[in-house]
């Protein structure tokens, strides 16, 4: 599995190392864990001029998506059904990390939970869904979002709450000293 990733922004460095492993873990649990991924972590002013130079938006966004599919040759007839090929390179997934800290506080989640939603929504876009398309395509595309959020937050979240619960016994074993 090949993960390429770029931080090119001081504020993204502290989400670097679990946004690669999020990578890693997403297209494990999309089942194309032999294809290639470009991710990159970039500032508003970077995003914003890749947005006005490919989509003709002139404003930051939160994740802009470049597929590479069609261009190795290997699209599906339904551009959901991506199979494991081995170096497919899927594309680039490229991330603001100023506007996903500001919808991070915006919706009161934590910025890595909205990094990773960043990721696999970007994700999904390399493999042919696409949101604005009908209101159809968007319930296929959120649907598959929260399935695969689901699938690479579930360690984490039975890691915490272990953690959780070895801190209870210990001030428990500590208030009876």
């Amino acid at each position: 599995m090949a993960v390429e990733f770029r931080c090119a922004t001081a504020r993204g460095r502290r989400y670097a190392e679990r946004l690669r492993a999020d990578a890693r873990d997403l297209m494990v649990a999309a089942e194309l864990p032999d294809c290639e991924l470009s991710l990159s972590l970039v500032s508003d002013r970077a995003i914003r001029a890749l947005n006005r130079t490919y989509r003709g938006i002139d404003s930051a966004t939160d994740v802009l998506s470049f597929s590479q599919i069609e261009q190795a040759g290997v699209a599906p007839a339904d551009p959901h059904i991506v199979t494991n090929d081995p170096a497919l390179p899927l594309g680039d997934v490229v991330i603001s990390i100023d506007t996903a800290l500001a919808q991070a506080r915006e919706l009161r989640t934590q910025p890595a939970a909205r990094i990773r939603r960043l990721l696999i929504h970007g994700f999904l876009h390399l493999l042919g869904y696409d949101h604005e398309r009908s209101p159809a395509e968007a319930r296929k595309m959120f649907a598959r979002e929260r399935v695969l959020a689901e699938k690479i937050s579930k360690p984490r979240r039975a890691l915490t709450r272990r953690k959780t619960v070895t801190r209870r016994r210990v001030s428990r074993r500590q208030k009876s000293l």
